[in-house]
């Protein structure tokens, strides 16, 4: 059986093996950035994974930490993206995973973006 931060990680691996599918995610999740809406179901987060062209630039994630707090999971890390084999930035990205302990998927994502 998962762990809240396993599901969450593979999240994350997801990032950057572009499988949706081998993440647990509820029907109804969602997911904002900055305040925006994002992801409006559970399928539109799966595809976004797989193959959404925002998550093509991402090139690693990386010095994650992690903080459980009940239901919430946050991930603090560094993400760096590109193009053609080259990075091109790293970002800071703060994201808050609702993942029920009772019900092992992602339910929410709350992601915030900054400067490292």
């Amino acid at each position: 059986m998962l762990t809240q931060v396993e599901v969450a990680q593979a999240y994350l691996d997801a990032l950057l093996s572009h499988d949706g599918n081998s993440v647990p995610i509820g029907p109804r999740a969602v997911r904002y950035e900055a305040g925006i809406k994002t992801a409006l179901s559970g399928n539109h987060l799966r595809r976004s994974l797989s193959r959404g062209p925002q998550f093509r630039l991402v090139r690693a994630v990386r010095e994650v930490a992690w903080s459980v707090a009940g239901d919430d999971i946050t991930a603090d890390y560094l993400l760096d993206a590109g193009l053609f084999g080259r990075t091109l930035m790293t970002v800071r990205v703060i994201e808050t995973f609702r993942i029920p302990q009772n019900d092992l998927r992602i339910h929410r994502i709350d992601a915030k973006i900054r400067r490292p």
